[in-house]
């Protein structure tokens, strides 16, 4: 059968992309590769000594998919909202404070007077209130073909925020947090890390890092109130229920399908697209290639002497090391905070075991530390203490536990190298490390580490393998890069398209991207 459109990689831009190709009337098929769709979304069960215990492998919550893309779509995704989101603890050396972020402005304010001050409270309230108007008016660039930054300040934002914006998109955190009169550094180093330096190469001072608080900052799911969320099942069911609706409007989806090549018709002026060649050397025809490999291994298929010198010189613009390291954890039982213990918690424990456990350094070092840290990545070394992000989604999900009621449980370890110095490797220090990593997590909950079971640990390195993403760089592209500055969607090559996390709006679980190159085909 002839193909009007190939749709490689399964990931859930390509499934968005295929299903709206396939609603259109046209023949697509999607390649995948790996044996099941989805990508670095999906739910595996990891665990060799947990083997029914399911878990959120790569991508572990959804935020920031628009909903007017889910309607439009037409799926419907179980979303879990955790509530509170997010979990602020210090270690009893720390004075044993904490912070419980959720839904309830006024036990957020006690909480804050509380362990912090009034004058944190009100930076919070000032933060908040200005991201959510930026947000406001940024959402409907989402599904659409990208402006320059200044552009779409121009056109979108708000006459009062427009230079805002663009300082955002511009600058790194620390310029934007300033903004705002937080006393506690401890509160400016969460925001940084958890949506300034997540999944980026950057760090308080490096330019871009803004951009990539934006980003992570666009969460519009119905009844979210802006906060991240989870979806039952895991995130395997995003991107199971985007695959049935692209079956359902025709698409044919073909998994354990590599493909080698992307054939090009080199006698048409700038090259035209034929079709693909696979692993077992079969040939598919089409006229038309959307890729959703990142843009590094899209070059690879189509042969880097067959793309423009201005093109080849982008794309090499936005090489960066994959920095992020996820220790997926089965638990025996739950972890008992020590800041948490005693009269002075005067809450409930469960409330923390749903949201994002941050775990930072002491507030008297903490944004030293966090240079310290980022400078140990770029020298090849692993940080003492590279800032984690804690998870526990069985505690909102049961359905993912096994018959034994082990917990599922993640570490999202910002900052590690791709490539120790030195002379040592991943393959020799990457289980000193875990062990490392969760002595962390006996800082703040003491006896932390005798709860694993088992832990399946994915190193830069191992994600690029176990989820075929280059050099395990989670964004595909430096969320460093926004707006227009990230790839387009239409290459210099008649017929070949990009939908990968490398072009805009990307970096997370967002599906723009595979709606606005299927967009920019039909008008093609």
């Amino acid at each position: 059968m002839t193909n009007d459109v190939l749709v490689l990689g399964a990931g859930h831009n390509g499934l968005v992309a295929a299903v709206f190709l396939a609603r259109a009337g046209l023949r697509v098929t999607v390649v995948e590769e790996k044996p099941t769709v989805g990508g670095a979304c999906k739910t595996e069960r990891p665990f060799a000594r947990a083997p029914n215990l399911q878990a959120s492998t790569g991508a572990y919550l959804l935020g920031l998919m628009p909903p007017e893309l889910i309607a439009k779509l037409g799926i419907d995704v179980p979303v879990v909202r955790r509530d509170p989101h997010y979990f602020l603890p210090t270690t009893a050396q720390s004075g044993g404070k904490y912070l419980l972020f959720g839904s309830d402005p006024g036990a957020m304010q006690r909480g804050f007077s509380r362990f912090f001050s009034e004058r944190d409270w009100r930076a919070n309230a000032a933060l908040q209130a200005e991201i959510g108007a930026i947000r406001d008016d940024v959402a409907p660039t989402w599904l659409e073909e990208p402006l320059s930054i200044e552009e779409t300040a121009a056109r979108y934002v708000r006459p009062a925020l427009q230079g805002v914006f663009v300082e955002l998109c511009r600058k790194p955190i620390a310029a934007y947090l300033a903004r705002f009169d937080f006393e506690s550094d401890l509160l400016r180093a969460m925001y940084a890390v958890t949506d300034g330096f997540s999944g980026s190469t950057g760090t308080w001072s490096t330019p871009g890092t803004g951009m990539n608080f934006l980003v992570h900052n666009m969460c519009r799911l119905p009844g979210t109130d802006g906060t991240w969320a989870l979806v039952r099942g895991g995130m395997g069911t995003v991107t199971a229920r985007i695959a049935d609706a692209a079956r359902a409007a025709g698409a044919t989806l073909e998994t354990g399908c590599r493909v080698e090549r992307v054939l090009i018709d080199a006698s048409i002026a700038g090259g035209a697209v034929r079709g693909v060649v696979l692993d077992d050397g079969r040939e598919l025809r089409a006229s038309t290639v959307v890729c959703n490999a990142d843009p590094f291994r899209m070059r690879d298929l189509v042969g880097r002497a067959l793309l423009p010198d201005a093109y080849n010189a982008r794309i090499d613009g936005y090489a960066r090391d994959g920095t992020t390291m996820k220790v997926n954890l089965a638990l025996r039982g739950l972890p008992k905070f020590s800041c948490l213990t005693g009269d002075a918690a005067n809450v409930d424990e469960s409330a923390a075991y749903g949201p994002t456990i941050h775990l930072l350094p002491d507030e008297r070092d903490v944004l030293a530390s966090l240079e310290r840290s980022f400078a140990d990545v770029q020298a090849g070394r692993l940080p003492e203490f590279p800032t984690i992000e804690w998870y526990i989604h069985t505690t909102l999900d049961p359905t993912m536990k096994d018959e034994l009621g082990h917990h599922n449980s993640a570490l999202f370890v910002q900052w590690v190298p791709y490539a120790l110095g030195n002379g040592k490797h991943w393959d020799t220090e990457e289980a000193g490390y875990v062990k490392h990593l969760l002595s962390i997590c006996d800082r703040f909950a003491p006896g932390t580490s005798e709860l694993v079971v088992d832990s399946m640990a994915l190193t830069p390195p191992k994600i690029e393998q176990h989820f075929g993403i280059t050099r395990g760089h989670i964004h595909h592209v430096d969320n460093q890069f926004g707006f227009a500055d990230r790839l387009p969607y239409a290459t210099p090559i008649a017929g070949l398209y990009s939908c990968s996390a490398g072009t805009h709006p990307a970096g997370s679980v967002i599906g723009c991207a595979g709606h606005n190159a299927a967009m920019r085909v039909l008008a093609d």
